[in-house]
């Protein structure tokens, strides 16, 4: 949470921190898996790769760190080995292919789901305060709605 932020939303970014925190023990408490974190470093020269950042629950459009932090979903992929002989007519499906193959190349396990390049979320973004409440807008031309009712309604997904 930006500096900024903390001084306009005071009481509202303890709130969100207390909120958040209780997430995270609800979802370690459940034993809900976590997925990879990475950023796609592409060199000058070299091979590209994707560099483990961290872990987080996947709540729908946003990102859960242990440490009670918040991320946009960006780009998902999924650490797959592709198919021999395999093309692709689309070119949207040859980069997602190539970007499964990348995530088993820099070392994610088989099968995992990686996050690429997600994006910190701040209170100024997909998160507002409304009359006091916390709310989030989980997608553009959408309209907005308190992200603890949000938080609950991800939470009792799990479960089916």
């Amino acid at each position: 949470m930006s500096e900024g932020a903390g001084a306009r939303y005071g009481r509202r970014v303890t709130d969100l921190a207390d909120l958040l925190q209780r997430t995270v023990a609800e979802l370690e408490r459940r034993g809900v898996p976590d997925e990879a974190l990475a950023t796609l470093r592409i060199p000058r020269f070299g091979r590209s790769r994707l560099v483990a950042t961290g872990r987080a629950w996947r709540l729908g459009v946003l990102l859960l760190t242990r440490d009670a932090r918040l991320f946009s979903t960006t780009t998902v992929t999924r650490s797959v080995e592709p198919l021999r002989g395999v093309t692709n007519r689309s070119a949207e499906a040859d980069a997602r292919r190539q970007l499964r193959h990348l995530a088993v190349r820099s070392g994610f396990a088989q099968g995992e789901a990686v996050n690429v390049d997600p994006v910190p979320v701040e209170l100024d973004g997909p998160l507002s305060v409304v009359d006091g409440v916390v709310m989030i807008r989980w997608n553009v031309g959408d309209g907005i709605r308190p992200l603890k009712g949000y938080l609950a309604e991800r939470l009792a997904l799990l479960d089916d």
